[in-house]
């Protein structure tokens, strides 16, 4: 079982990240497309000017014309250069998502600009959301001290980080949530493989001993009750590693300079498809392929499948969508109501409201832990349920082919 836990730690971490990282896909691509469509808005005159200088001489009259654009137009293209990277060097805008991939050069020039004076939305977006960005910031003046991921990547290995896959460009380098769930893992083992019993030690001591007590509550109140026959022993395992995960990043999330890496629908999500396909697996192995199969058919009348059928293939998703926003949106809404409440003594421009804005952030803080706690037990629990559920198809279908034989107790209780 400790052998099966590490494996399944590993996979959770390696198969939740790549979901995190596939957000920049998205963001990758959306702001390549606005940076073309923008770039000859705020300054045709200046790539055509560049085009010359890079290509042939430019007269002295050019390049004084270079210089004296407007300065709004200069603006413009310089934000669009600092937030792509200048991907659009040289002056060629790049109209699709390949052409404006940065190359490790222009990754390493890249400059982050700074706001001195924030708004507290952005500053509350920033906190709450998923960057290449791994810094800490100082609460005294705008001081940060960090790195970027993405440079960093390209001076260790000298690649950007995107995979072609066919026409998609998929971009795996680890952001912030990405690295959080990594210390969340070597917290998780570091804190198993310390606490467990030495040789010829029977009764652990110390951390051991309420670690012992958290397992033993997974294995009996949630697995054991929820999970029919042996089939709870063979999934006990997948529960405490969710288990125990979560609720180390959840914590992790409650450190002052710390993110929580849940506040993130796509790790979220990563962790309800292990849930699902787990809930496919244990429906397969008690009713069989045929049977699994046959109750997606609800047991109707063959002439009412076409209704029942995509019912039920619905459900089948619905339980993982579920297990999704519930744990993403209970852990980010903590998250951005205390920064809220702090922001208002911004907002409002006052210290007269500092007493009360900390005394609610600080309120909201101390439920934070429980939610913290809550959470993580909520998932294993409804996890717990849906495979339960699963492996109790072959029951189902027993008591629905004996219903009709008179079995109305076993049928009740199904």
């Amino acid at each position: 079982m400790k052998r099966f836990g590490l494996v399944a730690l590993t996979t959770l971490c390696l198969l939740a990240s790549p979901a995190a990282w596939a957000e920049e896909v998205v963001e990758h691509a959306q702001g390549a497309e606005a940076a073309a469509e923008a770039a000859p808005a705020h300054g045709a005159p200046a790539p055509q000017a560049e085009q010359g200088q890079v290509h042939e001489a430019a007269p002295v009259h050019q390049a004084q014309a270079v210089h004296a654009e407007p300065a709004q137009g200069h603006e413009a293209v310089a934000e669009h250069g600092e937030a792509h990277g200048n991907a659009h060097g040289g002056g060629h805008a790049a109209g699709r998502a390949e052409q404006s991939e940065l190359s490790c050069e222009q990754i390493l020039s890249m400059h982050e600009a700074e706001e001195e004076n924030p708004a507290v939305a952005d500053v509350i977006l920033h906190h709450v959301s998923d960057t290449y960005n791994f810094e800490f910031e100082s609460p005294f003046s705008h001081t940060k001290v960090g790195t970027n991921l993405k440079q960093v990547q390209c001076k260790m290995f000298g690649w950007n980080g995107v995979v072609h896959l066919g026409t998609l460009a998929v971009d795996l380098t680890p952001t912030k949530h990405t690295v959080w769930m990594w210390i969340a893992a070597l917290i998780l083992i570091a804190m198993f493989w310390g606490a467990a019993p030495k040789k010829g030690q029977i009764v652990p001591s110390g951390v051991g001993t309420l670690l012992e007590i958290m397992v033993v509550f997974v294995r009996d109140e949630i697995a054991r009750k929820n999970i029919p026959g042996k089939d709870a022993e063979r999934y006990t395992p997948y529960l405490l590693n969710v288990f125990f995960f979560i609720l180390v990043i959840n914590f992790l999330g409650l450190v002052p300079y710390a993110a929580a890496a849940t506040s993130n629908v796509s790790v979220t999500m990563a962790l309800a498809l292990f849930t699902f396909v787990f809930t496919q697996i244990a429906g397969i192995r008690a009713a069989g392929f045929g049977g699994y199969l046959k109750h997606l058919t609800g047991g109707v009348h063959p002439a009412l499948w076409p209704i029942m059928i995509p019912v039920e293939v619905l459900g089948l998703f619905t339980k993982p969508f579920a297990l999704t926003m519930r744990l993403f949106a209970n852990m980010v809404a903590g998250h951005i109501v205390i920064f809220f409440l702090l922001g208002l003594i911004f907002i409002m421009k006052t210290m007269a409201l500092a007493p009360v804005s900390v005394a609610f952030a600080f309120g909201i803080y101390l439920l934070e832990i429980f939610v913290a706690l809550v959470q993580a037990y909520v998932f294993t629990m409804l996890s717990s349920l849906f495979i339960g559920m699963g492996s109790a198809m072959a029951h189902h279908d027993h008591g629905g082919d004996h219903g009709a034989q008179g079995h109305g107790e076993p049928q009740a209780h199904h």
